[in-house]
């Protein structure tokens, strides 16, 4: 996936701060921190991850769907695909 090549160190970055936003709610956890101050820590994680998601979701639509070379059925199983995964995200 040459998409997530060129982006790489971007996403790394995006990664590594959802990790240490983890490791924040796994102190305040462990120190029995203010109930707010976790719920907005879980907040801050689960944007992360949504930007995360939203950012190697568009560059995977961009680089495999509005490919112009492909075949309807290379296309429509690349639908089929970001479906699947979309579906799986928002259980």
């Amino acid at each position: 996936m040459a998409h997530l090549v060129k982006s790489r160190d971007k996403l790394l970055t995006r990664v590594r701060r959802i990790k240490g936003q983890a490791e924040g709610i796994e102190r305040l956890l462990e120190a029995d921190g203010d109930c707010n101050k976790v719920l907005q820590q879980i907040a801050a994680v689960r944007g992360a991850v949504n930007g995360l998601m939203a950012e190697v979701l568009e560059s995977h639509v961009r680089e495999h769907l509005g490919a112009e070379e492909l075949t309807a059925e290379q296309r429509q199983a690349e639908t089929e695909d970001v479906i699947k995964a979309l579906r799986s995200y928002m259980k």
